[in-house]
């Protein structure tokens, strides 16, 4: 009997303990969802607009020429927004039209209403942006994630995509060599549950960081627009969803593809080493690799200029200030 009342004591204070320090957590680091609307006044400016695409209201920025023929479409990744390429876009969009939208689970799109993220899902809501824009055909550029499916619409779609360009692409089964601990979290299960409620905004600077090379380069505004955009409403739910989701590998595909490609590569990447980088080099027939020295996961925020400068010779585009 005494040995059963020690182990009920124990139970609970551990019980006492436990809800103790998820009371403490909540209050120093919880966080409400944060709707579109209040978060539209900062991150949906013009040229800002929402279209209604799969059950969706899909936040996009369509700028430069309209009668641009082929228009350069850009995919963000994991735990981006659009906003990861307005400084491309600054440049671009003086000669080309150039079409950026919150992929679904991240920025002010949210979520997939069946919180299915399997990569088809992906791909046929790309070509459902495209129809809903009248884009027959157009230049296909993604980072991370967005260069998964960039690649995998160039596979499935080629009538769609007439030149390639993968950023720090994913796709084949890599050893990472860091990965940024939102990514960890968001993976085990009890605690991807607890992150749709507790998210410090150090554990959002410490993701960042973890995918910049230089560490100087991440400033206080651009994690308060990761950290924020993170809160929108569904958004840390949706993460955990997409982490969840069974992921099959098409890699097989990738030799499919001939429009021509750019493989743009952070050399200093640790999330997608740049031996995924000579590894779409080798599958793919028509490419060039371009690796950018000192640079992470993310070259169009990190060094912007210099990644711009290789997307505009690929492209034949002069580089605007």
């Amino acid at each position: 009997m005494r040995a059963m009342s020690l182990i009920l004591r124990v139970c609970r204070w551990l019980f006492v303990g436990t809800a103790t320090l998820l009371l403490v957590a909540l209050m120093l680091w919880g966080y409400r969802d944060r709707s579109v609307a209040g978060l539209a006044g900062k991150y949906a400016q013009p040229p800002s607009q929402f279209a209604d695409v799969l059950g969706m209201k899909v936040h996009l920025r369509d700028e430069g020429p309209s009668d641009d023929p082929t228009p350069i479409v850009l995919l963000h990744g994991t735990g981006s927004s659009l906003h990861t390429f307005d400084a491309w876009v600054a440049s671009l969009s003086k000669q080309k039209r150039v079409v950026r939208f919150d992929l679904p689970g991240f920025g002010l799109t949210g979520p997939f209403p069946d919180r299915d993220y399997a990569m088809d899902k992906y791909v046929a809501f790309v070509e459902a942006m495209l129809n809903n824009l009248e884009i027959h055909k157009c230049v296909l550029a993604g980072n991370s994630l967005g260069g998964n499916i960039a690649w995998n619409v160039a596979a499935s779609r080629p009538e769609r995509v007439e030149l390639l360009v993968l950023i720090d692409a994913s796709g084949y089964p890599t050893a990472a060599k860091s990965v940024p601990i939102a990514f960890r979290l968001a993976r085990v299960p009890v605690l991807n549950r607890l992150l749709t409620t507790i998210t410090p905004r150090s554990l959002v600077q410490a993701s960042v960081l973890n995918v910049y090379a230089n560490k100087a380069k991440v400033t206080e505004t651009l994690v308060d627009r990761y950290f924020e955009l993170t809160l929108r409403e569904g958004n840390r739910q949706a993460l955990g969803d997409r982490f969840r989701t069974a992921t099959e590998s098409k890699t097989n595909l990738i030799k499919q593809i001939t429009q021509p490609t750019l493989i743009m590569w952070g050399a200093e990447d640790q999330l997608t080493p740049v031996d995924m980088a000579v590894r779409f080099e080798q599958d793919l027939s028509n490419d060039r690799l371009e690796i950018l020295p000192g640079v992470g996961h993310i070259p169009m925020e990190e060094q912007p200029a210099e990644s711009l400068a290789v997307l505009c010779s690929f492209l034949g585009l002069k580089l605007e200030n």
